[in-house]
């Protein structure tokens, strides 16, 4: 198996994005695994009480922050904007104009109670995906940043339907079938899932 293949729902690097890649890996599976161990230890400062409770997860230095901690270990350009054009995403030079108002709308709707928290984080969660700010890694990010949202927000971090969805299967066609149903305004799939 190559170490860069391209699945339903994945984003394909350019050659140079690819040749950042910090560890000499050979297969799809090392890869995964690298990346998995980078996300853990992520994970562990992102829901850490000390650092949740002093980070505020819609600024645009912790949207950065966190893909670096994600990815340093695995990829050179970890918690930086892309500048290539991805088949999915808004095009790169719209990244810090949508993430500002997707953080404004955030703000707004913990501020105002817009959204229940489980919707707000599913919400901002399906439009930090739609922006598509990183070479790769989008959908991880994305997944914990609800989660650091949701826990802010006094609420339990999200199962995402208790499986693997890096891996292609169904859980993965679930997630991306819910994404797409999201893009048509039907967020319910979606937050059916995370809760699934």
């Amino acid at each position: 198996m190559t170490l860069f293949t391209i699945a339903d729902g994945n984003t394909a690097l350019s050659p140079e994005e690819q040749d950042d890649l910090i560890p000499d890996l050979t297969t799809k599976e090392e890869l995964n695994e690298w990346e998995r161990q980078n996300i853990l230890e992520a994970y562990g400062w992102a829901l850490n009480l000390r650092n949740l409770n002093r980070q505020d997860p819609f600024a645009e230095a912790y949207i950065r922050e966190l893909h670096l901690r994600m990815f340093d270990q695995t990829w050179k350009w970890a918690g930086t904007y892309r500048i290539t054009e991805k088949n999915i995403g808004i095009p790169h030079y719209q990244i810090r104009e949508a993430l500002a108002a997707l953080l404004g709308d955030a703000h707004y709707w913990v501020e105002h109670q817009t959204f229940e928290p489980d919707e707000l984080a599913i919400r901002f969660h399906h439009r930090l995906v739609s922006i598509h700010p990183f070479a790769n890694g989008n959908g991880r990010h994305a997944r914990l940043m609800a989660d650091v949202v949701v826990k802010r927000l006094n609420r339990p971090i999200f199962t995402w339907g208790r499986a693997d969805i890096v891996r292609v299967g169904d859980f993965r066609r679930v997630y991306i079938d819910a994404l797409r149903a999201a893009d048509k305004n039907d967020i319910q799939p979606l937050l059916s899932f995370s809760r699934s």
